[in-house]
């Protein structure tokens, strides 16, 4: 009964709560994150850095190791409250055993197939365009937390080889429209920045190292979703906490399973 009545309230949010509209110094202050996250980001690929967030610490990588998936928020909160929004900031890792930076690369960039590795929420997958090593990407995702969220996504991928065995990528949201009545005649788009603010942005950073006969792969994902809801905070709160943490581990269980196959 609880759960039906959870669902209800949730239907009624949805069409109850006005829209919440990406403001500019909401914005700003995403980008300000980013700069920070990037500079440090940036420190990883220098000559004698520690390559891997993996490496930092021993029960990381004997956690990898052993087939699970390590993951933190880097910021040591579940949400860094913004003027307007949230952000969220999980990193993760995994190890896949027996395969290469090559077999890896070529299946995280097969985008016209992401939607058979990453499914239930990668919904459909396309390769935009590419040139070398850039890529502009669409996703439909679909975000799923008792309400059900369904996302039009773009995004631009830039892969920078280091090496024989390390290769690091960089990915950026250029477009996020939530989409209503997906899948019917009456499907239609939000405005970018004025919907339910389920994904106003998302920025993915991966690391990717083969060694010890196998490939190391981890994934820091930064993502920008509206505030909570005044009143609607004990029902909001754990849906919009839980997501970012829960995408980004089932993106890598999926990653090693199908580069595993």
């Amino acid at each position: 009964m609880r759960l039906a009545a959870t669902s209800v309230l949730c239907a009624l949010f949805l069409q109850g709560v006005p829209a919440a509209e990406l403001q500019p110094e909401t914005v700003r202050a995403f980008d300000h994150y980013i700069k920070d996250t990037e500079s440090r980001l940036d420190a990883r690929v220098r000559p004698g850095a520690v390559f891997l967030w993996t490496d930092e610490q021993a029960g990381r990588l004997a956690q990898v190791r052993a087939g699970k998936v390590a993951i933190e928020n880097h910021s040591g909160q579940d949400m860094v409250p913004v003027t307007g929004g949230l952000i969220h900031d999980w990193i993760g890792a995994v190890f896949i055993p027996d395969t290469t930076l090559a077999k890896t690369l070529a299946l995280v960039q097969d985008y016209n197939h992401n939607q058979d590795h990453y499914r239930p929420e990668v919904m459909a997958s396309r390769l935009v365009s590419r040139d070398g090593n850039d890529f502009k990407v669409y996703l439909r995702l679909r975000k799923k937390k008792v309400v059900t969220a369904i996302l039009d996504t773009e995004y631009d991928v830039r892969y920078f080889p280091l090496d024989a065995t390390r290769c690091h990528s960089r990915a950026y949201s250029t477009r996020i429209r939530e989409v209503e009545n997906a899948g019917k005649s009456d499907e239609r788009l939000s405005p970018p920045g004025n919907d339910h603010g389920f994904l106003w942005r998302l920025y993915s950073y991966w690391r990717f190292q083969e060694r010890d006969g196998g490939v190391y792969v981890e994934c820091e994902a930064v993502s920008l979703t509206r505030g909570i809801p005044t009143g609607l905070g004990w029902l909001i709160e754990p849906i919009i906490k839980s997501l970012p943490r829960e995408s980004l581990e089932n993106t890598l269980r999926e990653t090693r399973a199908a580069t595993g196959k």
